[in-house]
């Protein structure tokens, strides 16, 4: 099985997260906000194979381009990137060793909490004026 990068798919969760589309939730929580078959097949009805495939870090090169089968590794929910899918799409990604997918959602990953940290204003602040969370100094 020839599993690859989907580079567009890469490029759209770096757009999501850049703009705050993201959803810091839990590590486990993906089996509950992973869409369901009804809402993919939904997705896929409005928006085609092409918008679909934006969502999903792996390329299955074997399986024909207008097939769920041929997009793997989801990281979102159709509106938003998710913390937990991206955790994993990483962990799984690495299991199959598809490193280039691994290593992507690894990225996102960082952006994303580099992203959330930027947003948490206590973080922020204390940061910015040379102090750690608890408000002590940081030498």
């Amino acid at each position: 099985m020839a599993v690859t990068l989907n580079p567009r798919a890469y490029k759209h969760a770096k757009e999501l997260i850049s703009d705050g589309n993201f959803v810091y939730d839990e590590r486990d929580a993906w089996s509950e906000h992973q869409p369901s078959a009804q809402e993919e097949n939904e997705f896929i009805r409005r928006h085609g194979f092409a918008e679909y495939g934006k969502w999903y870090l792996g390329i299955n090169d074997e399986k024909p381009e207008d097939t769920k089968g041929h997009y793997e590794f989801p990281f979102g929910d159709f509106k938003k990137v998710h913390r937990c899918g991206l955790l994993a799409a990483e962990s799984r990604a690495g299991q199959y060793k598809h490193y280039d997918i691994e290593n992507a959602a690894h990225h996102l990953h960082g952006l994303l909490d580099e992203r959330k940290a930027a947003s948490d204003p206590k973080r922020s602040r204390a940061a910015s004026a040379g102090k750690t969370a608890r408000g002590h100094s940081a030498r």
